[in-house]
């Protein structure tokens, strides 16, 4: 063992690992995640466990061999939760708490930060924070959908320096290594572009809902925040002997040398668009800097429906995306001010009342 340079991480373990083969939860693959997570603890690692498996734990009380409908998975996430957090409190020694999300939550700003001090209080008071999408209740509108994009939301909650994901294979691989034996692991990536994007496949559990394509989006969330982020085989115990090590099982994804600001990441990778303000293909304004001179006369329609202080997305009519902001208008507003026939009434009316986003509240996209 070595001395680890971490202060906070965060391990995502996914329902294949909890409930392999939908009969209940099995101890088999979790014993030595917990061992990890406990030896990191006793060298004064604060942890966070993402933990998927609700549907999959719950899955053997219900009489249905396959494609069971959205209500009964969600009954099967409200049975499958408590037995999900039974087998974890069952391999620790220390208290552990029960976080549901929805991504409801967490675009919100107020309760994101709400989650953010919840988190930091049970760390400080030495509990291992279990948190899971809230299955059994959100609506498709509000789930993020997989919990590697969740466990990436919550790494950056937390002010995490790691992230861990544990997968069924040891990290990225140039393809699909079930279907291509010849397939080479990629130890180290620094830049996550098309073509990483390109080598992740589909899914290969059968009882998960995130692939190899949803843990490189969370892995590019975690790094633009800083966070160095693994993808390991959670299947083998020695790839956690390994990280004790300070070796690298997996795929390692350094994090950026520049990390956004966080209310900047919270605005580009987990608040969701409300609504869309589309300008002129020839718009050229750097929103950056210069976002107050975005006025009614460049907008040419707005969509959704939207309050002040919702997230917009600022696009282009040919479809390119300019930015994510915090809207200073209504979408009643806005479309009442841009449907003005009479341009120095609309204009005399914005200067009163504002501008439509504001430059510290605009997150300037890719």
């Amino acid at each position: 063992m070595t001395d680890l340079p971490w202060k906070r991480i965060v391990v995502k373990v996914g329902s294949a690992l909890i409930a392999p083969n939908k009969q209940g939860c099995s101890s088999h693959y979790l014993l030595g995640i917990a061992q990890f997570i406990t030896y990191c603890r006793a060298q004064g690692i604060q942890v966070v466990l993402v933990s998927s498996g609700s549907v999959a734990a719950g899955w053997h009380h219900f009489n249905v061999e396959a494609n069971p409908s959205v209500t009964v998975k969600k009954a099967m996430a409200a049975a499958g939760q408590a037995d999900m957090m039974a087998t974890w409190n069952k391999l620790f020694d220390f208290p552990t708490a029960q976080l549901l999300l929805t991504h409801g939550d967490l675009r919100n700003r107020d309760r994101y930060i709400s989650i953010k001090d919840t988190i930091f209080s049970l760390l400080e008071h030495g509990l291992l924070p279990i948190i899971n999408e809230n299955d059994a209740v959100t609506a498709d509108k509000l789930k993020v959908g997989d919990n590697d994009n969740l466990s990436a939301m919550v790494a950056a909650a937390a002010d995490a320096d790691t992230l861990i994901i544990c997968s069924d294979v040891n990290g990225l691989y140039t393809q699909n290594p079930h279907e291509h034996p010849d397939a080479q692991l990629i130890k180290r990536v620094t830049e996550i572009n098309a073509e990483i994007y390109a080598m992740a496949g589909e899914t290969s559990s059968a009882v998960g809902t995130g692939g190899m394509r949803t843990k490189i989006q969370a892995a590019k969330k975690a790094i633009s925040h800083g966070i160095e982020t693994f993808i390991i085989n959670g299947f083998d115990a020695d790839s956690f002997n390994q990280l004790l090590k300070g070796q690298n099982p997996g795929t390692l994804f350094t994090p950026d040398e520049k990390p956004m600001q966080d209310h900047l990441h919270w605005m580009t990778h987990t608040s969701q668009a409300q609504g869309e303000v589309i300008v002129e293909n020839d718009f050229n304004i750097a929103l950056d800097i210069h976002s107050q001179q975005l006025t009614s006369d460049d907008v040419v329609e707005v969509k959704g429906d939207f309050s002040v202080g919702d997230t917009i997305l600022v696009r282009k009519d040919d479809g390119t995306k300019l930015a994510k902001a915090k809207s200073n208008y209504s979408s009643c507003l806005l479309n009442f001010i841009t449907e003005q026939e009479d341009r120095q009434f609309a204009s005399e009316f914005q200067q009163k009342t504002g501008p439509i986003i504001s430059e510290k509240n605009i997150a300037i996209l890719e």
